[in-house]
């Protein structure tokens, strides 16, 4: 029986061994509690696009948690403003990827044959360029935009799920079921998202939780070279690049945004790294 069934037929057990690890726990609790900071940032922090040249570079202080930059805008509405962007990047890139990988593991998976060579001798083509590269080189042909972002990572970062959901695949459609939904007369189409995709979904939603946190870097990467998210819209890697230039006098500018992108993309490494362990029925006792 597969992992995933196991998984859908007691969902405590799941939840039993997500809950028994403390890591997996504590990078929930940074999830969680990044999304609901960027879901109320219009609400507990200032106007991030706010100047005030009377309160430039201030130090870090009661009525300023985080300090202000050189225009005097709050550095925590900034942060709270800026994980949006990068929640919202992480999301829909990963949303893409997801899908295209999906689509592509399954065609390669499910019919084999010169199918799966073609499809793997492409992906292979795809794993040969290093993706941060290729995503510099599409990304300098486009205006930066957060759009044009979310999209080229999604198309460049596909690969390891399509790789992952053919290895599912070879082995789920050879299952006792899949074969009689062939006899019955099933099409392929109903035999992929019906039988046996819903039961290669562990893998996929490992790995989608850890491309979050992926796609949180590249863009907070693309941002502090400047062909990323453009000022005056606040983003982690922005805010980086323009605290550089006070690093030595004003610390707080770059330290902050900096401890936002580790925080957050721990946050989703350990909770990736506690599901698979909850799904892999071999760390089960």
């Amino acid at each position: 029986m597969d992992t995933f069934t196991n998984v859908a037929s007691g969902p405590g057990i799941f939840w039993g061994q997500l809950r028994s690890n403390r890591l997996a726990l504590a990078g929930a609790a940074i999830v969680v509690l990044m999304f609901v900071l960027a879901l109320l940032a219009s609400f507990v922090g200032r106007d991030p696009g706010a100047i005030d040249v009377g309160h430039q570079l201030l130090a870090p202080c009661p009525e300023y948690p985080l300090g202000t930059d050189d225009l005097g805008r709050d550095v925590l509405a900034r942060i709270l403003h800026g994980a949006r962007i990068s929640l919202l990047v992480g999301f829909v890139a990963v949303g893409i990827s997801t899908c295209i990988g999906i689509v592509i593991g399954a065609l390669s998976g499910y019919y084999g044959g010169w199918i799966d060579g073609v499809i793997m001798r492409f992906v292979d083509i795809m794993l040969c360029f290093p993706s941060f590269f290729l995503i510099l080189a599409v990304v300098a042909f486009l205006e930066p935009s957060i759009w044009n972002i979310m999209i080229v990572i999604g198309l460049t970062s596909w690969m390891g799920i399509a790789r992952l959901v053919r290895a599912e695949f070879l082995s789920l459609r050879e299952r006792d079921y899949v074969l009689a939904a062939k006899a019955l007369g099933a099409r392929d189409g109903r035999i992929i998202f019906r039988h046996i995709l819903p039961n290669a979904l562990s893998p996929i939603l490992v790995s989608a939780t850890l491309g979050v946190a992926g796609a949180i870097l590249v863009e907070s990467a693309l941002s502090f070279l400047g062909i990323g998210v453009q000022p005056p819209t606040p983003s982690w890697g922005n805010m980086l690049i323009a605290g550089k230039q006070t690093l030595g006098t004003a610390w707080w500018l770059s330290v902050f945004p900096g401890l936002a992108i580790l925080v957050t993309v721990l946050g989703y490494n350990l909770l990736g790294e506690g599901i698979r362990d909850a799904l892999d029925p071999r760390l089960k006792q």
